[in-house]
């Protein structure tokens, strides 16, 4: 199962925009990916609500895990997302 660390960068913290943008990412990704604080179990990442409700702050480390073995890029990109400032990323 590949996993990846990441910290996340938003100043805000993942409130709604930032949220979005991750889940965005995490759903056209087409593998399971699961986020959470280290040693909690992860939520469904694709999931705005799931997300959300970890009430994720700036600074907070999160483990980025998927159950299919071709996701390694999918969580690469995620851990990126969430270690850049999302609120300078613009919205498509």
């Amino acid at each position: 199962m590949p996993r990846r660390r990441a910290r996340v960068a938003t100043a805000t913290g993942l409130h709604a925009r930032p949220a979005s943008l991750v889940t965005r990412k995490a759903a056209e990704g087409g593998h399971p990916v699961l986020i959470g604080r280290e040693g909690e179990p992860g939520v469904d990442a694709s999931s705005i609500l799931s997300v959300m409700g970890l009430r994720l702050q700036h600074g907070d480390e999160v483990e980025l895990s998927s159950s299919s073995d071709d996701a390694e890029s999918l969580l690469d990109e995620l851990a990126a997302l969430l270690e850049s400032d999302l609120d300078l990323v613009e919205q498509a």
